[in-house]
């Protein structure tokens, strides 16, 4: 470079308002600046879009063939959209004698595929202790769900009676039939409340099956093995196989059976 085109650039830099001036590199002769390759970046960018799409398309595949399952869009419905069970906490359940002033959770309505997972929910949101109640008032329903249910009731020491609370607690007859049963005999003491009434009756399997004779004495042999643990007599099952249609126990029945163990009024 000229000793007068240094001079120049010199004086420059010291005239300027922002400091010294920077003078950007020449570049050489004969050589093209470097260039960036966007082409790399473009295929790690659409690799990682299209790994995400897969993963994404598996969820939503797997989702779909759960709910594509009949008792799977059932257990769903009924969780989330439309429960079929009924749960209200009674703070001080109005019955007579042993069974007076106990927290209360009342279960109402008819046994769905989601009974189980949502009766445990609310037992564990209403803080219910060994010795408090679960009143009953039901029609029936799932019969796992209700064999389920008897058996969380039993595992956390509750009692079990069959009637409906109003307002102020007061507990009022009701009835509880078919599956509502199993979930009564879960009860660690099974109180008698005067005028409300327990049904059984035989248990069918669905023709679905593949052969319904060999899944009904199944069916039969469970419950027998699952009243016999909860302390009722094998003579309730006889009853259940007597009829396929509703029968309703009498409280002497009931009391016999050892499926009432602690009747509140003269049976």
């Amino acid at each position: 470079m000229p000793a007068q085109d240094s001079h120049k650039d010199a004086d420059r830099s010291r005239r300027s308002p922002t400091g010294p001036a920077v003078t950007p590199p020449r570049p050489l002769a004969g050589r093209p600046p470097p260039q960036r390759n966007e082409a790399p970046r473009r295929r790690r960018d659409f690799g990682s879009l299209a790994i995400f799409l897969l993963l994404v398309s598996g969820v939503v595949i797997s989702a779909y063939q759960d709910l594509s399952r009949p008792e799977a869009w059932d257990y769903w419905k009924d969780q989330y959209i439309s429960p079929s069970t009924t749960f209200t906490v009674i703070a001080r359940a109005d019955l007579d004698g042993a069974a007076a002033g106990r927290r209360a959770l009342s279960v109402s309505g008819k046994i769905g595929a989601a009974s189980a997972t949502l009766f445990r929910e609310r037992l564990d949101e209403a803080g219910l202790a060994a010795g408090d109640m679960i009143l009953l008032s039901s029609p029936g329903g799932n019969l796992n769900q209700a064999v389920i249910m008897g058996e969380i009731i039993r595992a956390r020491g509750l009692v079990t009676a069959v009637g409906s609370a109003d307002a102020s607690g007061r507990i009022k007859p009701a009835y509880c039939a078919s599956a509502c049963v199993l979930v009564f005999a879960g009860g660690k003491t099974r109180f008698g409340v005067p005028g409300s009434a327990l049904g059984v009756h035989r248990f069918v399997a669905t023709a679905s099956v593949s052969d319904p004779v060999a899944e009904t004495q199944r069916i039969a042999g469970a419950l027998l093995g699952y009243m016999t643990k909860m302390g009722v007599s094998s003579a309730i099952v006889e009853s259940m196989s007597e009829t396929r249609d509703i029968r309703w126990l009498t409280p002497q029945q009931a009391l016999t059976m050892n499926l009432i163990t602690d009747p509140l009024g003269k049976p």
